[in-house]
C-alpha cells in the first residue's frame, strides 16, 4: 500500500514538473490549504455548539444550574485522558504553536497536530471552558497545510506561505472577513505583502469563506446593521474608549502571564486540572456568562440587551439600576481573562481571540452606558458602535493587530461608517500596550528567547537560520600539558586551520586558544622544543558562543564587538567547535535569497 502510494505521488510529481508551473501549484495548493482550514472550522464550530447545546440547554434548564460547577471537570479530565492516551503528544495553544513552527522548526508540524485541536477544543469549550476556537481552527489549519507542503516537497518558504494561507482560510470562514483575514495572516504570522504572497493569500481566503457559505448559509458570528451615525463630536469619547482598551489590554496580559507561570510551578498535571477545573467550575456557576466563547453575550450586547447577558446572576439584583449594570458587566471584563488563563492551566485547548473579543465589546458597552449615565453630555452616544469599536480596541492592544481589529470589525458590520473611531480607538491602544508588552500574547514567550519571525528582514532571516549548521569541528586540539615541540608535529602539520583550540584531557573544557601567528616567531627554534608548554603562549579567546543560550543575533553581535573571524562555542562549558564569520555570512546570504525569493 505504501509503495503503490509512493508511486502515485511520485508519478503525480513528475507529471507536476512537466506540465504545472511552480507559481501556478502554489496557487492550487493555497485554494486546497483554505478549504482544508475552512472544513476545520465547520467541524470543530459544529462539535462545540454540540456539546454546548447538549449541557447547557438541556442539563441546566431542565435539571439545575449546579451543572455549571462539574462541567469544566469532566471536560478537563476528557481533554487530558484524550491527549495521554490517544493523541500522546501534548496539544499547545493554536497560535503559538503555529509561530513556534514557522520560527524554529522551518514550518514543519507533526501529523498529530492536524487532529489534535478537534478532538479536543470542542470538549473543552463544549464543556464550559473560557476559551475561544479560533487559534484551534488556525493551528488544526496550519498543521494539514504543513503536512500537504511536506508531501508535495516544496522549500521552507512556501510551506511558511502555506500556513499564513491556512490562517486566511481559518479566520475568513469563522467570521465571513476575507479581508480581515489575509491582514491577520500578514499581521500575525508576519508575511511579506509582496505580490507573490498575495495571490495565495487571497486565493485560500476566498476558498475559506466559500467553504463557511456552503456549510453555514449566510449565518454570521457577529449579525450587525449600522444604525447609529459617526459624527465628529464623539471623537474625545473613542479617545478615552482607546485609553481604557490599552488598559485593560494590559491587564489581560498581564493576568494570562502570570496565572500561567503560576500553573507552570504544578508538576502534576492531574494536580493542575484539579485546581483549575474547581477554580473555574466555581467562576462559571456564579458567573455563567463566563461559560464558553460567549458570542451570544456579545450579540445580545450590540443589540442593546444587557438584561439578557446578566439574568442568570444568582443574586438575582435589580437590572433596572444602570449603575449596577455597570458594575456587573465590569466584573464579567474582570473575571473573563482569569476564567480563560485557568482554562488554559487547567490543561484545556483553545484560543484567546474570542475572549479578547467578548472582554472588548463589554468594556466598550460600560464606558458608553457610563458616559450616558452621567447624563453631562449634551448628546447619547451610541452603546452598540462603542461595544463594537471596544472589541477593536482590545483586539488591536491583546493581539498586537491593529489593522485585523480595524478592518474586522468593518467587514462584520457591512460597512465602513465607523472607520475613524475604529483607527482612533485601534491606534491608542495598540500604542499603550505595545509600550508596556512588547510582544502579543501571541508571541509572548518566543518574543523573550529572541525566537519570533517578525518583518525586520535581517532579524528574521537571523531567527530561521540554524546554529548547528554552520558550527565547524575540523580543529586540531592542543592540551596544556604539550610542549612547543608536540604541538608543531601533532597539530600544526596535521591542521589546514590556523587556530588551535585548548582544551582540559579530562572534561573537555575550554581553556583558550592558540593562533598559528602566536607561534609561527618560536616554532622553527628547536631549542625551545622542550621548554616552552601550550598554556605558556595559549590566548584567552576574544569571545565565547554559548549553544544554549546564544541566540543567532547574540552571535553576530560577539562577532562585531570582537572583531574576531573565528569564535569558539561551547555547550555546558565544554568545547564544541568554532564558527567563522565567513560561513555565517554565507549562510546568512543563502537563507536571505530562500526568503526573498
Amino acid at each position: 500500500m505504501a509503495a503503490l502510494k509512493k508511486s502515485w505521488l511520485t508519478n503525480f510529481l513528475v507529471w507536476r514538473a512537466k506540465h504545472i508551473s511552480q507559481r501556478q501549484f502554489i496557487y492550487l495548493l493555497s485554494i486546497l490549504v483554505g478549504f482544508t482550514s475552512g472544513i476545520a472550522a465547520v467541524i470543530l464550530k459544529n462539535l462545540t455548539h454540540f456539546f454546548q447545546h447538549l449541557l447547557e440547554g438541556n442539563l441546566v434548564r431542565y435539571y439545575h444550574q449546579a451543572f455549571y460547577f462539574v462541567f469544566p471537570i469532566i471536560g478537563f479530565t476528557t481533554v487530558y485522558l484524550i491527549i495521554k492516551y490517544v493523541i500522546r503528544n501534548k496539544v499547545s495553544h493554536g497560535i503559538p504553536s503555529t509561530l513556534f513552527a514557522i520560527s524554529k522548526k522551518k514550518g514543519i508540524m507533526r501529523k498529530y497536530q492536524m487532529f489534535g485541536s478537534i478532538l479536543t477544543a470542542p470538549i473543552t469549550v463544549g464543556f464550559g471552558g473560557s476559551v475561544g476556537l479560533e487559534g484551534p481552527t488556525v493551528a488544526t489549519g496550519a498543521a494539514i497545510s504543513s503536512n500537504i507542503s511536506r508531501m508535495f516537497h516544496v522549500n521552507q518558504t512556501t510551506r511558511n506561505l502555506l500556513i499564513g494561507c491556512a490562517a486566511a482560510g481559518a479566520m475568513s470562514s469563522i467570521f465571513k472577513a476575507p479581508i480581515a483575514a489575509i491582514i491577520f495572516a500578514i499581521e500575525v504570522f508576519s508575511l511579506d505583502l509582496t505580490i507573490a504572497s498575495m495571490l495565495p493569500l487571497l486565493l485560500a481566503s476566498l476558498s475559506g469563506i466559500i467553504t463557511s457559505y456552503f456549510f453555514f448559509g449566510n449565518d454570521i458570528l457577529l449579525p450587525f446593521k449600522l444604525e447609529d451615525d459617526f459624527i465628529m463630536s464623539d471623537i474625545p469619547f473613542y479617545l478615552v474608549l482607546g485609553l481604557f482598551a490599552g488598559l485593560t489590554s494590559i491587564y489581560f496580559t498581564e493576568v494570562y502571564e502570570r496565572v500561567q507561570k503560576l500553573f507552570d510551578k504544578i508538576d502534576s498535571p492531574v494536580k493542575r486540572l484539579l485546581y483549575g477545573g474547581i477554580a473555574i467550575g466555581i467562576l462559571i456557576y456564579l458567573v455563567p456568562p463566563l461559560y464558553g466563547e460567549g458570542f451570544d453575550v456579545i450579540n445580545n450586547l450590540i443589540k442593546g440587551n444587557p438584561e439578557k447577558v446578566l439574568e442568570n446572576n444568582i443574586f438575582q439584583l435589580d437590572l433596572t439600576n444602570a449603575w449596577l449594570v455597570i458594575g456587573l458587566l465590569a466584573g464579567l471584563v474582570f473575571f473573563k481573562i482569569i476564567a480563560c488563563a485557568l482554562t488554559f492551566g487547567a490543561g484545556g485547548v483553545g484560543g484567546i481571540f474570542a475572549p479578547t473579543l467578548f472582554m472588548g465589546s463589554i468594556m466598550g458597552n460600560c464606558i458608553a452606558k457610563a458616559i450616558n449615565t452621567v447624563g453631562i453630555f449634551p448628546n447619547q452616544i451610541s452603546e452598540s458602535n462603542f461595544t463594537l469599536v471596544g472589541m477593536a480596541g482590545l483586539m488591536a492592544g491583546v493581539l498586537h493587530a491593529p489593522l485585523t481589529a480595524i478592518f474586522l470589525i468593518a467587514e462584520v458590520t457591512g460597512g465602513y461608517e465607523l472607520f475613524i473611531p475604529l483607527m482612533i480607538t485601534s491606534a491608542i491602544s495598540f500604542s499603550i500596550t505595545k509600550y508596556v508588552h512588547p510582544h502579543s500574547v501571541y508571541n509572548m514567550e518566543l518574543g523573550r528567547k529572541g525566537e519570533l519571525i517578525t518583518h525586520d528582514k535581517d532579524h528574521a532571516v537571523l531567527t530561521l537560520m540554524d546554529i548547528d549548521k554552520v558550527i565547524e569541528d575540523n580543529f586540531v586540539p592542543i592540551y596544556p600539558e604539550m610542549n612547543l615541540g608536540e604541538i608543531v608535529h601533532q597539530a600544526v602539520v596535521k591542521s589546514n586551520r590556523n587556530i588551535f583550540p585548548v582544551i582540559d584531557k579530562e572534561d573537555n573544557t575550554l581553556l583558550g586558544i592558540i593562533l598559528l601567528d602566536d607561534i609561527r616567531p618560536i616554532m622553527f627554534d628547536q631549542k625551545l622544543y622542550k621548554e616552552i608548554m601550550a598554556a605558556d603562549v595559549m590566548n584567552t579567546p576574544p569571545d565565547i558562543i554559548e549553544l544554549d543560550k546564544d541566540k543567532m543575533t547574540d552571535i553576530m553581535e560577539k562577532f562585531q564587538n570582537s572583531g574576531a573571524w573565528n569564535l569558539p562555542v561551547i555547550k555546558d562549558e565544554k568545547y564544541i567547535g568554532f564558527i567563522s564569520k565567513s560561513k555565517l555570512l554565507t549562510a546568512y546570504r543563502r537563507k536571505l535569497i530562500n526568503l526573498t525569493s
